[in-house]
């Protein structure tokens, strides 16, 4: 129920943090794994390691924010591989921190087309494949500031929400054909992505207080989840985003 043997997986940004320990969690399931980033040599890297631990993985850089890379990202996984069961939509970017009356434009049409337009087109292309057997997984990583409102990343999670709806909306459009569309919605993860949230050891003990499970959590914590929803054992499971955060969102604090 839970072996993904011969499956035929892409997981955008996987070549560190959450996208790298799911890409690994996914290869260690029995999937063959596309590690996608923005720079070749990097992913090669990776795929390297993996593969050197008798797993099965290929390397594809693509810069998810430019639609003719995610087409040729998609077009040689067919054409090595001939079908695609599994999309991980987890490349995102963030280059904007402070309040959202002094975002400015060029930030947020960086978020919104890395972070939305780019699993919009992920998940269009990916699923036209998909249909022609009937079944596959897409999941979207989200985030709780999907949930929450911030005081200093309200435009990714304003992109966050998006994500949140789009899963909801794709869940609805994409059922008919047998594919399962769902998000994940991390809390605080310790990667290089979230450091400015957890490098201060203040703010890593403010954090840790404000959730039940007293830690932050790890990118192994969300590969394992993304294993479920991508395996037979999600099968009766479509449109829900799943919140992953020691329980921060539902403590009253």
């Amino acid at each position: 129920m839970f072996e993904l043997d011969n499956k035929v997986a892409i997981v955008t940004g996987s070549t560190r943090g959450i996208g790298k320990s799911i890409a690994t969690q996914l290869a260690s399931a029995g999937a063959k794994v596309i590690i996608s980033g923005r720079k070749q040599e990097t992913c090669d890297l990776v795929s390297n390691e993996l593969n050197n631990k008798g797993f099965f993985t290929k390397p594809i850089a693509c810069h998810v924010g430019d639609k003719d890379q995610i087409n040729d990202l998609i077009n040689q996984t067919i054409k090595e591989f001939g079908c695609i069961d599994i999309l991980v939509s987890n490349a995102a970017t963030n280059p904007s921190f402070g309040p959202i009356s002094k975002l400015e434009d060029k930030a947020f049409d960086k978020i919104m087309d890395v972070n939305v337009k780019a699993s919009i087109w992920l998940s269009n292309l990916v699923a036209k494949h998909m249909v022609k057997k009937k079944k596959g997984s897409i999941i979207i990583l989200s985030s709780i500031t999907a949930v929450l409102g911030t005081d200093n990343i309200g435009a990714y999670g304003i992109s966050k929400a998006a994500e949140a709806a789009l899963v909801r909306n794709l869940a609805v459009e994409l059922g008919p054909e047998g594919i399962r569309v769902n998000g994940i919605a991390p809390g605080l993860i310790k990667t290089d992505f979230s450091r400015a949230l957890w490098e201060n050891p203040s703010n890593l003990k403010r954090q840790e207080n404000l959730t039940p499970l007293r830690r932050i959590g790890t990118p192994d914590d969300i590969a394992g989840i993304a294993h479920f929803l991508a395996c037979e054992a999600s099968s009766f499971i479509t449109g829900q985003l799943i919140i992953a955060d020691g329980g921060e969102t539902i403590a009253w604090t």
